[in-house]
């Protein structure tokens, strides 16, 4: 389950609500997960291949490990 967040955004304009969206890499793939910021909560998830962006299937085990690192860093 090795990744590395490569960059992580704070936006509080996001519908009101403010959102952290981490990109990362994993098995040489690049993808971008966006949480609520107050709870953590995943908003979405995209995975990107061929020049295109895409709902991404991630792990739980995964997400909550994401999660902690984007707690750490917030």
């Amino acid at each position: 389950m090795a990744y590395e967040i490569k960059d992580m955004i704070i936006d509080d304009g996001f519908d009101g609500e403010e959102s952290v969206t981490a990109a990362f890499s994993q098995n040489n793939k690049d993808y971008s997960i966006t949480f609520n910021k107050s709870d953590l909560e995943v908003i979405n998830t995209w995975v990107f291949e061929d020049e295109t962006s895409l709902p991404a299937n991630l792990s739980d085990n995964l997400i909550e490990s994401i999660r902690e690192d984007v707690k750490k860093r917030i």
